[in-house]
């Protein structure tokens, strides 16, 4: 990952605690600017969560610069199977991280930047924050066509989303983030945010589908760097005139004493499968098999991400009710979860004393119900 060059500063943040409030050093009077060494998208949400419970927003306010490798994060109350290619995620090592703010899914990789500005509760301004980047931008390019919307979105030339934000508040204190696309990758960012699942039911956050556009597009000259250098002045401005950075590493338990469980607990399946509000599969599918073509209909209640529910109607002369009643039976209670589910089958396979031709037909069923997941 490049760091900002003009402004940069490496140096080691002093901690000291008092009442459990963690305060990083006192050079800079009101405005603190942290820039992450990290590309891993779990250490740099936890600098986020580490910020948000330990740092006093009271008197000071922080701006977080952060860079991910290639992941799709999904906002706190949405749906995953539901808002992005899994199968196409998991073929291009591609990873999912679930925020802790709302909001809707986002592509990262390393032509994106993500803005974090941390504040008290009461100073909390998302449209005020917008402006700054958009300060920031036109210092860069002044004739560049960059709008803020009502749902506090960044357009480029009024039509081109460049950036969405989302936002947690809590007691006393409040964070608002945003993307800006720099130079992500085109190509792979329509796919993974487009979900091939059909037939789920459910109340989960939907994201709303937007053109987008980079800002290199528009300008050759604005490069993660530079869009980063320009923000974080213009942040610096706002407080002492003076563009300060620190850079932090994530993985630094002097400086974010904790933070390494709470990166444990952004990574865990439970965290970012099993916190899905409640859903439905309701589904139909065909299954070719020799001469016949068999119709499947798939009904399945989700919770905490695993499968409370699980009914599959076929054919009885195709696989016998009580087949079909032990494949279910097997899946309920078990995680929605493509590896999960050929490991039962695989273990119900090999535990049964089935004819070839019905472990066959489970093999075919068990394809079927993992393109779902």
């Amino acid at each position: 990952m490049m760091l900002i060059q003009s402004t940069l500063r490496r140096i080691r943040l002093p901690v000291s605690f008092h009442t459990s409030v963690v305060r990083f050093g006192s050079s800079v009077r009101q405005g603190l600017i942290l820039q992450s060494v990290s590309s891993n998208v779990y250490e740099n949400l936890a600098v986020e969560d580490w910020i948000h419970d330990h740092m006093n927003l009271e008197e000071k306010n922080v701006l977080f610069l952060w860079r991910n490798s290639p992941t799709v994060v999904i906002g706190r109350h949405q749906n995953p199977w539901k808002e992005c290619n899994l199968h196409l995620m998991r073929g291009k090592g591609i990873g999912l991280a679930r925020r802790r703010s709302g909001g809707g899914t986002v592509y990262h990789d390393l032509g994106n930047v993500n803005l974090t500005f941390f504040t008290s509760k009461k100073k909390y301004d998302r449209m005020e924050n917008l402006n700054l980047v958009i300060r920031a931008l036109k210092e860069l390019e002044p004739l560049l066509n960059v709008q803020a919307t009502q749902r506090y979105d960044l357009l480029l030339d009024g039509e081109y989303k460049i950036s969405g934000t989302a936002s947690k508040l809590g007691r006393t204190v409040a964070y608002h983030h945003c993307t800006l696309l720099c130079d992500a990758d085109s190509s792979v960012l329509p796919l993974v945010l487009q979900s091939p699942c059909t037939g789920i039911q459910s109340n989960a956050t939907p994201s709303v589908p937007s053109p987008v556009r980079n800002l290199s597009q528009a300008h050759s000259s604005l490069t993660c760097e530079t869009v980063m250098d320009a923000v974080a002045k213009e942040y610096s401005f706002e407080y002492d005139n003076k563009p300060h950075i620190q850079v932090v590493d994530p993985t630094d338990e002097t400086i974010f004493p904790g933070i390494s469980q709470k990166k444990h607990d952004l990574c865990t399946w439970e965290w970012i499968y099993g916190k899905t509000p409640k859903f439905d599969i309701v589904t139909s599918f065909q299954i070719l098999h020799e001469d016949s073509v068999i119709d499947v209909k798939l009904t399945m209640a989700i919770k905490n991400g695993c499968i409370e529910s699980c009914s599959i109607i076929l054919p009885y002369q195709w696989l016998p009710k009580e087949q079909c009643d032990e494949l279910q039976n097997i899946l309920v209670g078990s995680k929605f979860c493509t590896s999960e589910t050929v490991l039962l089958v695989s273990t119900l396979i090999r535990s049964s004393p089935q004819d070839y031709e019905i472990q066959t037909k489970w093999n075919i069923l068990c394809e079927k119900l993992i393109s779902v997941m």
